[in-house]
C-alpha cells in the first residue's frame, strides 16, 4: 500500500489524483478504471476540502492498494474533520428535475454508483472512508 498526505483544498485535488493514477497504471489497471476512480476521488477530496474542517483547514491521507484474486483498486482516504459518514445519507431522487431534486448528494451517490464497494467509519478521531473498484 502507498499513500501521502495533502492539504485537505481542492488545488490538490489533482496532485492527489496523480498521485493514485501513478500507482494504478504501474499496476496495469485500464484507462477507463482510473477514470472511474480519478472522478470518485475528485468528488471525495472535494467534500473533504469544503465540509471536514470548515472554515478551518486540515489534511487529508489518500492511501492506494492494488489486490489480486480479484484484481481491484482499493484507495481510503482519511481526515480528522469533523465526524461524517456519507453512507447514511439518503440517495437523492434522481427522478425528479434538478429544480425538484435540489442541491447536494448527487456526487456521493454517483460514487457509490460507479464503484464496486464503499466503506465508511469512523476510527481513532478519523474518518475513514474506502472504496473499491475491480480491475
Amino acid at each position: 500500500m502507498a499513500q501521502m498526505t495533502f492539504p485537505a483544498t481542492l488545488e490538490n485535488i489533482e496532485a492527489a489524483t496523480d498521485f493514485m493514477n501513478g500507482i494504478l497504471e504501474s499496476a496495469g489497471c485500464p484507462m477507463r478504471t482510473q477514470m472511474k476512480l480519478a472522478v470518485a476521488l475528485d468528488e471525495l477530496m472535494s467534500n473533504v476540502a469544503r465540509y471536514a474542517y470548515a472554515p478551518g483547514t486540515g489534511d487529508v491521507t489518500v492511501s492506494v492498494e492494488v489486490l489480486e484474486d480479484p484484481k481491484r483498486a482499493v484507495i481510503t482516504l482519511t481526515d480528522s474533520g469533523v465526524p461524517y459518514d456519507p453512507l447514511q445519507k439518503e440517495d437523492p431522487d434522481v427522478t425528479l428535475s434538478a429544480e425538484e431534486r435540489g442541491i447536494g448528494g448527487l456526487g456521493i451517490y454517483i460514487v457509490k454508483q460507479s464503484m464496486d464497494g464503499m466503506t465508511y467509519e469512523y476510527r481513532d478521531g478519523q474518518n475513514v472512508l474506502t472504496i473499491v473498484k475491480n480491475i
